[in-house]
């Protein structure tokens, strides 16, 4: 119990000294000297207090205190120290936060100026793209325009316009050269070409070679007047219009026909100035005569074949004349005569019907003359007679038909063989020559082409004339038929032969006889058919 006495005796003095800690120390964020005043401000005497000896234990308070009051001061020193820091460091954040706010604002505006540097950039990028895609096209589109002009040039330039074609056309290919000489190289065959329409429209002279007639090449003086060119050889050997000849890239000189067009042609191209002969067709003219030919010349290029289909043509039209000469040579009866003879066969005049009948020319006479003849023999007899006469005279008014006939359908095959055989041939030489000669390749074409031709010429008018003569040669027969008919009618009202009537009895009895002999056939099988076919439903009723 007494040492509990001591230990609180010990813990009062520690708890007052705490408390009046707790009462001494100035609130957080105020300085020491801040919490010092209220202190001087009283004017209480603290001193006298803290020099009071504490109750109990003597020293041991003291020294408490004095270690506490140490603390405390270095607490308020170190706080002042913080106070005098915190305002340079306050000072030093506002100075720090003014640069930031200033490197943010330089940094919106590079990073704007960077969008727009970047834009621009797209822009130019996508401008410098398209400048490209142009100078390309552009260099396509005088790339194509040095090759058509270089194409369209007449013959007589192609030298003197050579080496800038030429030149111009590898340009764009040519590695070495940079796009600005590119573009001047093909720019420089604009110029030229425009030069050249000045040219052309004024005529211009300048030196070059051309071939002769015998394909020599000779050097003279070339003159164009728009789209005509001339040529003169320094020694005059060849003067006229040049023109190109097929597989060739030399000019060839065509030779005026008369001298007074060569004379003509040499003053102007020495002088400058002149009446010059021209042919307003550039040569188209002289070249569709080149192109004419005779007829005979025309069937030759059409080969063997052309000699069958000429020889069945001209047999065709020689026979259809002669057939068409007999025929026509051929009379028609008169209406009158045959009237004639029809009303003396109704008043039964055999001799005046014979006498009408020779009165009746051509075959259809005949056909008659024969009928009256037989006048009293029976109508099948008769009709026997004329229709033998008219197979006879059918006979000879289509004979020779058939073979116009088999013409006309013969002479295009014969053209088709002959197509055949020009095809074949223009193979062969096809595979020998190939296919850049033509001329090479028409010979064959035209033996294919004429001998069609001529076929079709051959057998469409075999084919009409074979139809007119048929037309003409059934006429004949038809007009014996209607001949023959009008007399066998007339011969039958008029004269009735005693035979007809004989027979006409004789039939009317062989029918009757007919009649009885099949009822009583029927009446003597009826009763076996009736047994055949058995009882009837009737009777086996009943």
């Amino acid at each position: 119990m007494k040492n509990l006495l001591i230990m609180l005796a010990l813990l009062a003095p520690a708890s007052t000294t705490l408390a009046v800690q707790d009462a001494t120390d100035p609130p957080a964020g105020t300085t020491a000297a801040a919490a010092e005043t209220p202190a001087a401000e009283t004017g209480t005497p603290t001193s006298a207090a803290e020099d009071a000896p504490p109750a109990g234990f003597g020293s041991v308070p003291g020294a408490a205190e004095a270690r506490l009051e140490a603390t405390l001061e270095e607490l308020r020193a170190l706080r002042r120290r913080i106070a005098d820091e915190s305002i340079g460091l306050n000072r030093r954040l506002n100075e720090l936060q003014t640069e930031y706010e200033g490197l943010q604002d330089e940094y919106r505006k590079t990073a704007r100026l960077r969008d727009s540097r970047a834009l621009d950039l797209g822009n130019l990028t996508r401008e410098i793209n398209g400048r490209k895609e142009q100078g390309i096209y552009l260099s396509n589109q005088l790339a194509q325009y040095v090759r058509n002009w270089g194409a369209r040039l007449p013959i007589s330039e192609l030298q003197r316009y050579r080496e800038v074609i030429e030149e111009a056309e590898v340009a764009p290919e040519n590695e070495t050269l940079s796009d600005e000489q590119v573009y001047r190289t093909l720019a420089e065959v604009v110029s030229t070409s425009i030069e050249h329409l000045d040219d052309a429209l004024g005529g211009t002279r300048f030196e070059g070679q051309a071939l002769d007639a015998s394909g020599t090449v000779r050097n003279g003086t070339f003159v164009l007047v728009g789209p005509a060119q001339f040529f003169r050889a320094a020694d005059g050997s060849a003067v006229g219009p040049v023109e190109q000849q097929l597989n060739s890239q030399e000019p060839s000189v065509v030779s005026y026909t008369t001298p007074q067009q060569t004379t003509a042609a040499e003053i102007v191209i020495n002088n400058g100035r002149g009446d010059m002969p021209m042919d307003p067709t550039l040569g188209n003219a002289r070249i569709i005569e080149q192109t004419s030919e005779t007829i005979t010349e025309h069937l030759l290029k059409g080969g063997p074949v052309v000699w069958p289909i000429l020889t069945l043509a001209g047999a065709a039209v020689l026979t259809a004349l002669f057939k068409w000469i007999g025929l026509s040579t051929i009379p028609n009866p008169k209406p009158k005569r045959l009237d004639a003879l029809l009303a003396a066969v109704k008043e039964g005049r055999k001799e005046g019907a014979i006498e009408a009948a020779r009165a009746i020319p051509g075959p259809t006479g005949r056909m008659l003359v024969a009928a009256t003849e037989h006048l009293r023999e029976p109508k099948e007899l008769i009709e026997e007679i004329m229709y033998e006469k008219v197979l006879a005279t059918r006979l000879v008014v289509q004979r020779f038909l058939p073979f116009i006939a088999i013409s006309a359908a013969a002479a295009p095959l014969l053209g088709l063989l002959g197509t055949v055989t020009g095809i074949i041939g223009t193979f062969k030489m096809i595979t020998l020559f190939g296919t850049g000669d033509v001329k090479t390749l028409s010979g064959g074409i035209s033996e294919a082409l004429i001998t069609t031709e001529l076929g079709l010429v051959a057998a469409i008018p075999a084919l009409l004339l074979h139809a007119f003569l048929s037309r003409k040669a059934k006429g004949i027969t038809d007009r014996m038929e209607q001949a023959g008919l009008a007399f066998i009618n007339q011969v039958s009202i008029s004269m009735p032969s005693p035979e007809d009537q004989r027979s006409s009895g004789s039939s009317r009895d062989g029918g009757d006889t007919r009649r009885e002999a099949r009822e009583a056939l029927a009446d003597l099988l009826s009763p076996i058919l009736d047994e055949r076919r058995g009882p009837s439903p009737a009777e086996s009723g009943a």
